[in-house]
């Protein structure tokens, strides 16, 4: 029997779990998930093959009838704070619902179950949001439930994946299994390049950029540097890091390559002009699956529109699963 039973908040399509697997292996078992976007669902389904039905809202979900857990993953919205959104906060308000206080409905359903570790995974901007007094509510928050609070920001690019990503990582110990101090992982690997998540075979032509559009992006360009703004497109080396994937239209725009090995490009889209005979091209959802640690087994079942944005807002398993190894060695009394 697995020794620890978790439960999945703000799934998204599974990365936070995905590290977690790795790092305990049989000795963990995912007993509820939610998540209420229906598209994050399909690929989540694809790829987590759980005997139950995932839940939706989670604010109108009764705690009580979530099962007993040990261990809570919540990677709880991260627009409210982002710098690539408005930073409202816990002003901020999305389709009637106000993402920056989605936090306390893990607040709610850990005070209720009372598990050994709370994990939460969000944007850096949360730590500074609002002269840091943001992220001190929420450090408070979890402390008055009775658990002491770790967290520290990491980068992605450290930890195997040629990805420049800062998130900040919150791990929350009950106080009665809480160790001394935390330490969270040192850097495994920060040797990787664009390079080594490139497809192996030349890439569809529909992922190329039109001459027109590239004219659009040079002139937006220009006009932010008149202002004296660093905005704009950016073409990556393929010796070098990308930065961070957002679900944004930037996210990939920024993210830019040359790639010449399609000779066949003729477009198969509707796009204005002629593809750019440079080779510039956007990177391809499997490739953004790699910056952010997903192994080429983890099935991409749906549009590219919706894989850009769930992969943008996911976290970087490889980062998750360094985390998870150390939690495991505090619950497993190898720390203390």
């Amino acid at each position: 029997m697995p020794k620890y039973k978790s439960i999945d908040l703000f799934a998204g399509i599974g990365g936070i779990r995905l590290g977690f697997d790795r790092a305990f292996g049989k000795n963990i078992e995912t007993v509820f998930v939610s998540e209420w976007d229906e598209k994050c669902q399909e690929t989540y389904k694809a790829n987590f093959k759980d005997d139950f039905e995932i839940a939706g809202d989670i604010t109108v979900f009764d705690e009580k009838l979530i099962p007993k857990f040990d261990i809570c993953l919540a990677g709880f919205p991260c627009q409210a704070f982002s710098i690539a959104g408005k930073k409202q906060g816990f002003d901020d308000d999305y389709k009637g619902t106000c993402r920056g206080t989605l936090f306390l409905d893990v607040a709610r359903i850990c005070d209720y179950h009372k598990p050994k570790v709370i994990f939460c995974e969000n944007v850096k901007g949360l730590y500074i949001h609002d002269r840091k007094r943001t992220f001190k509510i929420i450090c408070k928050t979890f402390e008055d439930l009775g658990y002491k609070v770790f967290h520290k920001i990491l980068n992605s690019k450290d930890f195997g994946v040629p990805q420049n990503r800062e998130r900040v990582y919150i791990v929350a110990f009950r106080n009665d299994i809480a160790p001394v101090k935390f330490d969270f992982p040192e850097p495994t690997d920060s040797t990787k390049q664009l390079w080594d998540i490139r497809e192996e075979e030349p890439v569809p032509a529909k992922y190329y950029l039109s001459n027109t559009y590239m004219d659009t992006l040079v002139a937006h360009k220009k006009r932010h540097a008149a202002k004296g703004n660093g905005f704009g497109f950016e073409i990556r080396d393929w010796s070098e890091t990308a930065g961070a994937i957002v679900c944004g239209g930037m996210g990939r725009e920024r993210n830019l390559v040359i790639d010449n090995r399609q000779k066949n490009l003729v477009p198969t889209t509707n796009i204005k002009g002629e593809i750019n005979p440079f080779g510039i091209r956007k990177m391809t959802p499997r490739e953004w699956a790699r910056l952010q640690g997903y192994p080429d087994s983890f099935i991409l079942p749906l549009a590219d529109t919706h894989l850009y944005k769930q992969l943008g807002n996911s976290v970087t398993v490889n980062v998750i699963e360094a985390i998870a190894k150390n939690i495991r060695m505090v619950l497993d009394g190898r720390i203390n």
